[in-house]
């Protein structure tokens, strides 16, 4: 048997199991939860991809940032063209070493979290994005049992993304889909600042 032969008989059985598990598996009736996490850069750029592959196809999405600040970035910039599918809402003030005020910082996280809930529950959206949620949890600006229950009295129809580092292991249980971003490499451990386009 040639090289060529052995490639298409191994093809052809990847692709027999491939429809087989297509096949066997059912379309789902309700939206899905996704978390992107880990100590590697792409957690919320992954989350921005699927926004925009969303909006591709007309549906209505929301998005809620904890934690980030409303400083310029490139996504909030693009993502502003679509303000008839789209509502965006920056609820966090900047890095918590930045502000510095447990308080302040917990109350800000629970604004946005009640924005989130209101989102979830209002059967308006297919995608909703909670940028950085994680990190309120982490931080315990929020409760993780509140924030499951936040997920579970979501409309039906609505998919949900959670993003950042360390996320909770009953957020993971969860959740449909789990992603964890690994740094092997990263310019700011060399000393190059983030770049316009790439990081923000």
């Amino acid at each position: 048997m040639t090289e060529a032969q052995r490639h298409k008989e191994k093809m052809q059985a990847q692709q027999a199991e491939h429809r087989k598990r297509v096949q066997a598996a059912s379309a789902t009736e309700r939206g899905l939860v996704l978390v992107y996490t880990g100590e590697g850069k792409g957690k919320s750029s992954s989350a921005f991809g699927v926004i925009a592959r969303a909006l591709g196809w007309g549906q209505r999405v929301g998005v809620v940032q904890f934690i980030k600040g409303a400083w310029k970035t490139g996504e909030r910039q693009f993502f502003a063209k679509f303000p008839d599918q789209l509502d965006w809402h920056t609820m966090g003030e900047g890095f918590t070493w930045d502000t510095q005020d447990l308080d302040r910082d917990t109350a800000t996280a629970q604004s946005a979290f009640a924005q989130a809930r209101a989102m979830l529950k209002s059967g308006d959206y297919d995608l909703l994005v909670l940028d950085e949620i994680n990190i309120a949890l982490r931080c315990d600006f929020l409760a993780e049992d509140d924030v499951i229950q936040g997920l579970q009295a979501r409309a039906a129809r609505t998919s949900v993304i959670l993003t950042g580092r360390d996320a909770k292991a009953g957020i993971c249980d969860y959740a449909d889909l789990v992603s964890e971003m690994r740094a092997i490499k990263h310019p700011f451990d060399a000393g190059i600042k983030a770049v316009r386009g790439i990081d923000f």
